[in-house]
Parts: C-alpha cells; sequence; structure tokens
C-alpha cells in the first residue's frame, strides 16, 4: 500500500498559535484582573499549517529562529497547546527537544530514569528492561546514584538523551540535540540515530545544519513567518532554505527588473560556460547588483575541461558584471554532488583575499585554483558573488548554484569520498 493511501502517523490540520504581546509589564497584570482591559497585540507563531506524515518518513523541518519550528515540534509533542485547528497522532512519540524535562533535581540520577519511563507510559517491567540499556548509553559513572541536581550540564544531557532515546517511539522528534556531550557520546547519538532510520521509524529533524538534513532526510518542509511554504524533495527545500537566510523571496528567481538586459557574450567573444556541461536547471537568484555571466574549468594549460583529475591542479573561474556599486564583494565556488551534499569549496572571504570596490559595468574574474581530491564520480559545481551590506548581513548579489556538470576521475582508487595523498612506508622490525 503506498504511503499516500496510508493512514498517516501525524495529521494537522489548519493549526494556529497565537501569543499575547504587552508593550508593558503591568498591562498584563491588568488584562489579568479585569477582563474587559485589552492592551495586548496577537503574534501568531504558527499560521493555518497543515501536513501529514507518514510511516518510515524522516522529515526535516527548515526555517530561520523565529520561524516557528520548535512551536510547532512542542505542539506535536504536547508541550504547548494550539489556538486552534486539529493534531492526530497515531503512535508513541519520543522527543529530544527539552532534554531533561521530566527530570526532578532532588532525585538521583537512576530515580529519575524510573519517574522519565513513568512519564512516558512504559510499565515497571518495560523500565527494567530498558533501564541498563540508558545506565550504558549515559555512562556517567557513579553519579547516576547521586541527586542530578549536583551533574554538570554534560552528564545531565547524557542521562536526559540516554533516557529519551531508549524508550523504543513509533515517532521521534529531535531539535538541534543530537550532538550533546564529548566526541565519543556524539557518535553513539548518531549511531542510535541511524539505528532508528534502519527501523523504518518515523522521525521529525529539525536543524540548521542543511548538510545534516540532506544526509538524513527524504523530505524536507520549510517555514517561513509559521507558514509551511514548501513541503517536497530535500534538495529543493535546502536550496529555498538558502534563499531564505539571505533575504531572497525562495519563490522568485534573479530580480533583474531595475537593471538593463545582461548581454550573453562581451564582445561578441565566445563564453566558457559554451564550451563546458552546462546544468539547463541551474538555480539562480539573487538582488541583481552583480550577475555571473561566465564560468569555465580550466587545466594546468589552460585548456576548458569537463573531465577533472582528482590528481591534477585544475583552475575554475566565475567572471561577474557588476551593475552596481559593490564594496568587498566575495566570490565562491562549491563541488556539490547529485543529492546537493556539498563536497568543496572556498571562497574569497574565507581565503582572506581583499576584493576592493566594483562599480557599475564593471567586470571581476574570480579564479580559484586547486587539486580536487574527492572520490571518482559526477558533481555539480557551483559560482556565487554574495558581500556583507552596512548592517553586516550577508547578501545574495547573484548565486548560480549546480551551474556546470563534472566529472572528476582518477588513476588511484579513492577509499571514501576523499582523496588522501598520503604516504605510505612499510618495514620489517628486525628481531
Amino acid at each position: 500500500m503506498s504511503k499516500e493511501k496510508e493512514n498517516p502517523v501525524i495529521k494537522i490540520d489548519n493549526l494556529v498559535k497565537e501569543y499575547k504581546m504587552f508593550t508593558r509589564k503591568k498591562d498584563r497584570l491588568l488584562e489579568a484582573l479585569f477582563p474587559f482591559y485589552e492592551k495586548h497585540q496577537m503574534f501568531r507563531a504558527m499560521d493555518n499549517l497543515n501536513l501529514e506524515i507518514h510511516k518510515g518518513e524522516v522529515v526535516g523541518i527548515m526555517g530561520k529562529n523565529g520561524a516557528g519550528k520548535s512551536t510547532l515540534l512542542k505542539m506535536i509533542t504536547g508541550v504547548v497547546c494550539p489556538t486552534s485547528g486539529k493534531i492526530e497522532i497515531n503512535g508513541k512519540i519520543s522527543s529530544l527537544l527539552e532534554l531533561g524535562a521530566a527530570f526532578n533535581g532532588e532525585l538521583t540520577g537512576i530515580e529519575n530514569i524510573y519517574q522519565h519511563g513513568q512519564v512516558m507510559g512504559l510499565t515497571e517491567q518495560q523500565i527494567e528492561e530498558r533501564k541498563q540499556d540508558i545506565i550504558d548509553f549515559a555512562d556517567i559513572g557513579d553519579h547516576l546514584y547521586q541527586p542530578v541536581k549536583t551533574y554538570s550540564s554534560g552528564m545531565f544531557a547524557r542521562l536526559a538523551f540516554a533516557c529519551a532515546i531508549n524508550v523504543d517511539p513509533d515517532i521521534l522528534i529531535v531539535d538541534e540535540v543530537l550532538s550533546v556531550g564529548d566526541m565519543a557520546f556524539q557518535l553513539k547519538c548518531f549511531k542510535k540515530f541511524e539505528q532508528f532510520k534502519d527501523k523504518g521509524k518515523t522521525i521529525l529533524f529539525v536543524t540548521h545544519n542543511v548538510a545534516d538534513i540532506l544526509k538524513n532526510c527524504n523530505r524536507a518542509v520549510v517555514i517561513e513567518k509559521g507558514r509551511k511554504i514548501f513541503d517536497g524533495d530535500v534538495k529543493t527545500g535546502v536550496e529555498k532554505y538558502k534563499k531564505i537566510i539571505v533575504g531572497i523571496n525562495p519563490e522568485e528567481e534573479m530580480d533583474t527588473s531595475n537593471f538593463p538586459e545582461t548581454p550573453t557574450k562581451i564582445d561578441d567573444a565566445e563564453t566558457w560556460k559554451e564550451r563546458m556541461e552546462e546544468n539547463p536547471k541551474l538555480i539562480n537568484y539573487g538582488n541583481g547588483k552583480a550577475e555571473v555571466i561566465d564560468y569555465g574549468v580550466f587545466d594546468s594549460e589552460g585548456n576548458l575541461v569537463n573531465v577533472i583529475d582528482n590528481d591534477e591542479v585544475v583552475t575554475m573561474k566565475s567572471k561577474v558584471l557588476f551593475k552596481d556599486t559593490v564594496k568587498d564583494p566575495i566570490f565562491t565556488m562549491t563541488v556539490k554532488d547529485f543529492q546537493g551534499k556539498e563536497m568543496a569549496g572556498t571562497n574569497s572571504d574565507v581565503e582572506k583575499v581583499v576584493t576592493g570596490e566594483f562599480h557599475k559595468g564593471d567586470i571581476a574574474i574570480a579564479e580559484f585554483t586547486q587539486k580536487i581530491p574527492i572520490a571518482p564520480g559526477k558533481y555539480t559545481l557551483s559560482f556565487s558573488c554574495t558581500h556583507f551590506n552596512l548592517k553586516g548581513e550577508l547578501e545574495a548579489l547573484n548565486r548560480k548554484y549546480d551551474a556546470l556538470l563534472i566529472e572528476v576521475s582518477t588513476m588511484k582508487n579513492t577509499v571514501g569520498m576523499v582523496r588522501i595523498n598520503s604516504q605510505v612506508k612499510v618495514h620489517r622490525l628486525e628481531k
């Protein structure tokens, strides 16, 4: 049976959450004392959101701070009540939102394990069956028998995570808390997360790290100002989220309405991209103050190439036409796989290159020369021009994402995603 015909494990209809906002603290008290005294404004944190999530889906939820992501998860878990709308849950939920919310600081760690299990609806027998797994996962030693209020923040997070992750839920909700504790514990957290995926559990995953979304999720939801503005494939969702981050309408292509049309060629010269394998579905957007008009990949002898040997030096070039005055523009180059994961890249700001000031009509050529030591395969190459405005905000002048299709080859086998140019020595230890 297809997912469309299955009953969803989470069904949300016209969900609304509003909060009263007061200019003065005393107005809140006056409203409580006098019902007809109204001095508040309403803030709508969630605005008529509809969503269905099915068994086995790993859904990444993205949005800027304040978009409503955490509010949505808190309503799904019952921590916050909606103002209106309906939420239907079919299955047991375990949430990694506010770790240790059910803990009592006066109780010991072992006592809190029992209390957390009871809050989650487990029987005494079920708690006993899971207790040792929780103890082993938390790995806080004899501190387990001390009051939780004496714990360091790291020990508290380890025990809380261990309790939340070891209840075998049908639905797991994760909000920016996978990486807690030291590196060894973080590794255990991610392995446990992978086990949940392998078991076909339904997972809602909120993070600002798009690499984690691309790696772990099979569906993306983008929220902006309490509204769902995208629901679909992960790669497209990530690109829309990136537009939001730099203040671009995710539904718009590049806005060039205020500028004259850009010729496809300068001085009738052949463009580099004409001789490359250009992606007809490239993603093009920005505020129009500059435009990436050409790009190409060159070998060490200056020849355009579509296939790159991962042991040879190549130069990625972009040509940028400025349509307004821009101070200290940042030129970028990124290699991504076909799932949208960034494999390698850099920019003039990272490399601490002072670019200066460009004026209307100026053309800049940005060159990135290096080896691309990644595994053989097919990738996309992106170029962009950005800068920081007077408010310190990053502005996308023009981004040409996934502009070129390139292939990386090798004369040697590559283990993993990155080619390590290692000097290997082997010798026999003399007896």
